[in-house]
This record gives C-alpha cells, sequence and structure tokens, in this order.
C-alpha cells in the first residue's frame, strides 16, 4: 500500500488559499445544468467528488466548457436532461449521488446510478421513500435502502406535502428539495425528526435563492417550494472556500503556534464549518476574523483545554477536534455526531481505532466520542494510520506529527477534496531538524553523530543498531541472515521488534527486556546486520522505525542511507568516511579494549568485503548523497571531525 510518513513537526504558521468547497461546488453544477442560460462556475473545487458530477453531467447531455484556472461554463439544460437513458457511477460522492437521484427522479428518463462498494453501503432509503410520495419510480438494484438504483419516469403528484427523514443525513433533504422544482407545483417538504447538519440544509437554500427559487421556511421542519419555481442562471457564480478544509489549519495554527491564516471563507461565509474557529476559541486558541478570512494562533499561554461540544452544527469539521483534542489538557467530548457513521466510512469507529492506536484513551457510543489524551503529549506514540478511502480521516490525523512522526495509508484518498493537501501542510509547517551523517562499517560515524547530538542536546539515532537487533532476534529465531526464503520472516521480525532504547539510544538497549547493548556489538552480528540490511523488505521494515525518532528538538542519525532515503530532507548531510587501513586499525583498537582477540587481516578482508555489499545492494547501496558534505577522517581527531560537523550544521 502506497504511504506518506510525515516527520514531527516544531511549529505551523504562514498562509493557505482554500480550494472550493466541495458542499457549493456540486449544489451549484447540479443547478446550473439545470437552470435556463449559461453559468460561468469560477473556482470550482478539482477533485474526485466534482470530477464525477462533470461527468455525470456530461453523459446527461449538458454541455460544459472548461475554461482553465477552475472555471467552467455549463450551458444549462432549462429544467430537463437531454440523454433520457444513462448508467451513470458516481464513486463515493454523496454530494453527487444523492441530489442527482432526486433531479433524475424527475427528469422523465432511464437511468442507473452506482458507485464503488463503500457508497452501496450508505443508506439512502429515506431520500428514495420521500421522491416514491410524489411518483419517482425508483428501485433498488442490490440491498434494499442502499444504491445502485434504477430509476425510471415518474407519475407526478402535484402538490402536497412530502415527508422525509432528518436524523440520518441532510443530504436527503437537499436531494429533494433542489429537485421539486422540477414539478413546478407547491410543494412542503415535512422533516421527520431532528434536522441534523443544519447548516448544510442553509447552504443548499441560499445556493437555490443564487439561482433564483426562494425557499419557504417555518423553522427546521417544514419547507416549502412555491408553485412555479424554476433555475435560472445567475451568469456568474464563485464557489467559497471549503470551510471544512479550513478546519486542519485552523487547528495548526492554534496547536503549532501560527499565526496561520486561511483565505477563501471568513465572517460573510454560507458555511456552517466556519464555526469550528468559535470551538478552537473555547479551547483557548486566539482567533481573528475577515470577511473573507479566519486566523488562528495558539493560546497566550500555550495551553488549550478540553471542551464538551454538541456537533450538530459542524458535522465535518468536528472531526478535527477529535485529533485537535490530543493536545488539550483534560478530555474532550464531541456529541450529536451520528452522521459520522454514514459518512465515506464509520468515521466514530475509524477515529477511534486509530487514536488508540497512538496510546489515547478513546470512548465512543452511538452519536458521540469521547478523548482523554495521555498526560504528556510526549508519550503519544508514532503510529501507522489506516485511512479507510475516506479523506477525512488522512488529514485529522495529519495534525498529529505535532507530536509525533505519523505515516499516513493511502494518502491520495485526499484528491475527493484536497488533491495537494500535504503538500500545503509541508508549507506551513516546520519539521524537526535532522543532521544526517553516513559512511562505511568504522568510519567513526556513530562516535562522530553521538558526540554531535550530545553537543546540540538533540536525539541520536544509531540505525546500524536496528540492523543488529534484527540480525540478534533472526538468529535466535533461527533463521539464517542470507535465506532468501526467510525474507518475509526476516521483515517480520523488523517491524515487530520489542526494542526499547535507553536516553539518546546511547546507555542501554533491551530486546524484549533483556539487556542486549554488548551482545549486538559482536563482530558475529555485525557480520549478520549487514546481510539482513541488504534485503529489501527488511529495509522497508525498518524505515519507519528510523523516521520514528525524528522528534523535538532535532536528530542526529547516522548509518548508510540517512540522507538518500530515511531522512532525504535532513538540512545538514553528511558522508563520513576513513581508509579501509584505518578503520580496520579502529576497530582492532576497539576488540583489544574490550578484551577481545583480533588480528588486523581478518578485519581488512570483512570490511571490503561489507564495503562491497554495501555499495553494491540493489536497494539505498552505501554512496555520497547529493548535496552531502564528504568528511574524510583518516587523519582527523575526533573532535576536529565533530566541530566540523556542528559548523556545517550552522549554516544550514
Amino acid at each position: 500500500m502506497e504511504f506518506l510518513d510525515l516527520p514531527s513537526v516544531l511549529a505551523a504558521r504562514g498562509t493557505v488559499r482554500l480550494p472550493g468547497s466541495k458542499s457549493i461546488s456540486n449544489r451549484v453544477l447540479l443547478l446550473a445544468a439545470l437552470a435556463s442560460g449559461d453559468t460561468e462556475v469560477r473556482d470550482l473545487l478539482a477533485s474526485d467528488d466534482t470530477a464525477r458530477m462533470l461527468d455525470a453531467l456530461g453523459r446527461l447531455g449538458v454541455e460544459i466548457d472548461a475554461l482553465g484556472d477552475n472555471a467552467f461554463r455549463v450551458h444549462g439544460a432549462g429544467g430537463t436532461f437531454p440523454v433520457k437513458r444513462a448508467d451513470l457511477f458516481l464513486g463515493n460522492a454523496g454530494t453527487a449521488f444523492r441530489p442527482l437521484t432526486g433531479a433524475l427522479a424527475l427528469a422523465g428518463g432511464h437511468y442507473t446510478l452506482s458507485g464503488v462498494a463503500r457508497m452501496h453501503e450508505r443508506p439512502i432509503g429515506d431520500l428514495v421513500d420521500a421522491l416514491r410520495q410524489i411518483g419517482a419510480d425508483i428501485a433498488y438494484s442490490g440491498n434494499e435502502g442502499f444504491p445502485p438504483l434504477e430509476i425510471r419516469p415518474a407519475t407526478s403528484r402535484p402538490g402536497g406535502a412530502v415527508e422525509v427523514r432528518g436524523d440520518v443525513s441532510s443530504q436527503f433533504l437537499t436531494g429533494l428539495l433542489m429537485a421539486l422544482p422540477l414539478t413546478g407545483v407547491e410543494t412542503t417538504v415535512e422533516v421527520v425528526g431532528e434536522l441534523i447538519s443544519k447548516p448544510y440544509i442553509e447552504i443548499t437554500l441560499a445556493t437555490m435563492a443564487r439561482f433564483g427559487v426562494q425557499v419557504l421556511r417555518d423553522g427546521w421542519q417544514r419547507f416549502t417550494v412555491p408553485a412555479g419555481s424554476s433555475y435560472r442562471s445567475p451568469g456568474v457564480v464563485y464557489v467559497e472556500g471549503d470551510a471544512s478544509s479550513a478546519s486542519y489549519f485552523l487547528a495548526l495554527g492554534a496547536i503549532g503556534g501560527g499565526p496561520l491564516r486561511v483565505e477563501g471563507v471568513g465572517r460573510d461565509s454560507i458555511q456552517g464549518d466556519v464555526r469550528f474557529a468559535d470551538a478552537l476559541a473555547q479551547m483557548g486558541a486566539r482567533i481573528e476574523m475577515g470577511p473573507n478570512w479566519i486566523e488562528a494562533s495558539a493560546p497566550a499561554d500555550n495551553v488549550l483545554h478540553g471542551i464538551a461540544l454538541d456537533c450538530n452544527h459542524i458535522p465535518d469539521a468536528a472531526m478535527t477536534l477529535a485529533t485537535t483534542a490530543l493536545f488539550a489538557q483534560g478530555t474532550t467530548t464531541l456529541t450529536h455526531i451520528a452522521s459520522w457513521r454514514v459518512k465515506e466510512t464509520d468515521r466514530i469507529a475509524a477515529i477511534a481505532t486509530e487514536l488508540r492506536k497512538l496510546g489515547v484513551s478513546v470512548d465512543e457510543g452511538h452519536d458521540f466520542i469521547r478523548v482523554t489524551p495521555p498526560a504528556k503529549i510526549a508519550d503519544l506514540r508514532p503510529a501507522t494510520i489506516d485511512t479507510y478511502d475516506d479523506h477525512r480521516i488522512a488529514m485529522c490525523f495529519s495534525l498529529v506529527a505535532l507530536a509525533t512522526p505519523i505515516r499516513i495509508n493511502d494518502p491520495k484518498c485526499v484528491a475527493k477534496t484536497f488533491p495537494d493537501y500535504f503538500a500545503r501542510f509541508a508549507e506551513v509547517t516546520q519539521a524537526v531538524p535532522v543532521i544526517a551523517v553516513d559512511g562505511p562499517s568504522a568510519s567513526g560515524k556513530g562516535t562522530v553523530a553521538a558526540r554531535v547530538a550530545a553537543a546540540l542536546g538533540w536525539h541520536y539515532l544509531d540505525s546500524g543498531a536496528l540492523y543488529r537487533l534484527t540480525a540478534l532476534a533472526a538468529q535466535r529465531a533461527g533463521f539464517a541472515w542470507g535465506d532468501e526464503a526467510a525474507v518475509d520472516a526476516l521483515a517480520a521480525l523488523a517491524a515487530n521488534l520489542d526494542v526499547v532504547f535507553g536516553e539518546n539510544g546511547l546507555d542501554s538497549i533491551l530486546l524484549s527486556g533483556e539487556e542486549v547493548g554488548e551482545a549486538i556489538r559482536s563482530e558475529e552480528i555485525s557480520s549478520g546486520a549487514s546481510q539482513v540490511a541488504a534485503l529489501p523488505a527488511v529495509r522497508a521494515a525498518l524505515l519507519f522505525r528510523q523516521r520514528a525518532f525524528r522528534r523535538a528538538p532535532g536528530l542526529v542519525a547516522d548509518g548508510r542511507d540517512m540522507a538518500s532515503v530515511v531522512f532525504p530532507d535532513a538540512a545538514t548531510k553528511v558522508f563520513l568516511t576513513a581508509s579501509v587501513k584505518i578503520r580496520a586499525e579502529r576497530r582492532y583498537k576497539q576488540l583489544i579494549e574490550k578484551g577481545i582477540a583480533a588480528s588486523i587481516a581478518p578485519l581488512l578482508l570483512d570490511l571490503r568485503e561489507r564495503d562491497e555489499r554495501d555499495s553494491r545492494r540493489c536497494v539505498a547501496p552505501l554512496q555520497q548523497s547529493e548535496g552531502a558534505e564528504l568528511l574524510d577522517t583518516t587523519d582527523l581527531s575526533i573532535e576536529t571531525a565533530v566541530a566540523r560537523v556542528l559548523g556545517w550544521a550552522k549554516k544550514a
């Protein structure tokens, strides 16, 4: 599976111009297609969901011109679709599937609507039931109450009242309201149960009004579409920035210091999720707001506080509070979030599962989640986060990088709403700095790197120790280091090493609770480490374990591929070497001091063999990385070598 490793982040500040709102984009596209006249839509969100809507409208005969720079001209079809028979695949785009179901039910054609497997698990029965009340002919092609759907021409039942449930998804009411002007008669919609996600209904009503249809509203229980209503092009429509997407960057500013400003939404927004800023303010964040921008900074005392919040007014943005809660003192409880369970995935279950991987205490119920972070933020564990093909899971958990390195599986799922999210994230965050020291065996890189780390007060990673530990664990498990048939088993061993390093990795090393610091330094295990390190599967298994050492205030890492593979973004890269003769003499001296019998000739031979093996391996061969400083220590003292590395780091 494709993944993205996010390094630990020190701070967040800057400005982000938001992509267009998904909710507004797909509403505008559909109404522009149904309207009389041509509509120029500007700042449209470029994403999977809008691509599904554009493709569907094109298959329905609507002419759409791409104007460039996220602008489109939609030639309105005047209340009907030219194509009367079509098979439409809508992926997992609920903002396309539900409204199109309503419009096509009254379009007088024969259509099939389907999506990905998860879309077929998302309920649509309440919308279908409501549409059938006005004569729609809709059949389920699979399970009752769920897509895929087959739609045939409706037998209209003019006027009267229609009932629709409001307590599962607001998209049902949206789909019904947007379709009703196609009947031409007055129809009143009665909402059964409490209406959730009211801000999304406000977006629907505002967008319909922009296209000339004024819906009369009696509270949140009754909506009337007047007789003679029809959609008319407003000429040009600008799509607001996505307020749900704004939540991640506002949270970054509140946690990472800020100020961090988002542009594209603000005080004048029609999107309810802008009120996420109010929730951050309750937690203690400093918030400023203009007509088209919002800015967040950390509290003056840098302490956020847990809150209890009814999230009915910010259903999507509320997800971001679940990970923001990790950085707050006390428990955060989010309620009225039952709709999370019928989204791209069961978001309550997914968030609870992934938070627990980090060492967080989580309680969940039908419509709530309660998050209690560890007493110290440093106690959050590095973890691999599964995203469930859900863009918002991926973006929410990116915030964890403000505490610990994190791996995001399937990061491209963000294409649903924010294709370049992680690039924007990197632009406004400051990663923990790394000094990468690479070099051949016995070159002195470990000694130099450890002393540089001590001088700076940074963490230290001896990557070779992880390979030596893998070799030792393999030996104890009875696996031969060079046995290609045991590659998967060796990789599994590497991925699941039960290892605990002492402070800065220098004091002690425990493997399955046993002190092995001396055992892994033997010549036999060092040779085994070189052999297992040549196996791509083992290197892949240890990649994230090495990256997880990158924590504030900084890291000095030594190995064979620190600069080229593990930390390619390291600010300081050093290739430290020495002649093979000097390296053999250094190794000989170390062994004699430990009371181990040794002779120069075998050591020379062993080092030459290791150099050959390391330089020729197919994955991450030992070589000087591009941009790395060359440090030949053949004639240098350790003190001089350390001073040079510190000098380069200061200039970086």
